[in-house]
C-alpha cells in the first residue's frame, strides 16, 4: 500500500511546499498566488481515500503536515523587509488549520462514501475548507489570538475598511478570508473533473 500511496505522499509535499512559496507573492489586493495551489491539497485527500481508503489518506496528510512543518521553520530563519518571513503565529495557525482541516475532510468522505460519486469529495472539500479558512485567518491574525504570540504585529490586518472593497467595515483579515474562501470553493468545483478521471484510471489499474 506505501508504494501506491507514494505519488500522493510526493503529490501532497509538493502542493504544500509550492504554496508556501507562492504565498510570499500577491496576486490582486486580497489574495497571494498560494492561494490558488493550496485548495488542490484537498483533491489529493480525497483522491487517496476513494481509492486507497481513509488510512492511506491520513498518511498522505501527515506526509503534508510535515513538509509544511519543515517549510514554516525555514521561514521563520529567512528575515525579509518586515521581519522573518514566516513568524510563529502563522506558523502555528498554518500547521494546526491544514492538520484540522483535511482530518476533517477525511472522516467526512468516510462517510459519504457510499453515495453519488460526486457527493464525498464536494462536501467533504467544502467543509474542510472552510475551516482551514477559519483556523488560519483567525489565529493568524485576529487580536483574540494574539496571546499565541504577542512579538508578532499584525495590527495591519485589524484595519477597518469595507469587506473586499465594497461590502460592510470589517478588520482586513476578514477580507483576505472571504476572498480565500472563495477561491477554495470555486477549486472545489472545478477539481471534480480531474477527482473523477483521477480515480477512475487509478482504480482501473489496481
Amino acid at each position: 500500500m506505501t508504494y501506491k500511496t507514494l505519488p500522493g505522499i510526493l503529490a501532497m509535499a509538493t502542493i504544500v511546499v509550492a504554496s508556501n512559496i507562492l504565498v510570499q507573492f500577491l496576486y490582486g489586493q486580497w489574495l497571494t498566488l498560494g492561494a490558488f495551489t493550496y485548495p488542490l491539497a484537498f483533491l489529493v485527500t480525497d483522491v487517496m481515500n476513494r481509492v486507497y481508503g481513509a488510512a492511506a489518506a491520513r498518511r498522505v496528510v501527515l506526509a503534508g503536515f510535515l513538509a509544511g512543518l519543515v517549510c514554516s521553520l525555514i521561514g521563520t530563519q529567512i528575515t525579509g523587509a518586515f521581519g522573518p518571513l514566516v513568524t510563529w503565529r502563522i506558523a502555528i495557525a498554518s500547521g494546526l488549520a491544514f492538520l484540522v482541516a483535511q482530518l476533517v475532510d477525511i472522516g467526512i468522505f468516510a462517510a459519504l462514501r457510499g453515495g453519488s460519486w460526486w457527493r464525498a469529495p464536494l462536501v467533504s472539500t467544502l467543509i474542510g475548507s472552510l475551516i482551514d479558512t477559519m483556523l488560519f485567518f483567525s489565529i493568524a491574525f485576529s487580536a483574540s489570538f494574539s496571546f499565541i504570540h504577542r512579538a508578532t504585529d499584525v495590527s495591519w490586518a485589524a484595519e477597518t475598511l469595507p469587506l473586499l472593497g465594497t461590502g460592510p467595515v470589517a478588520p482586513l483579515w476578514v477580507s483576505l478570508a472571504v476572498a480565500d474562501w472563495a477561491v477554495k470553493l470555486s477549486i472545489a468545483i472545478l477539481a471534480l473533473i480531474p477527482f473523477r478521471l483521477i480515480t477512475t484510471r487509478l482504480r482501473r489499474s489496481n
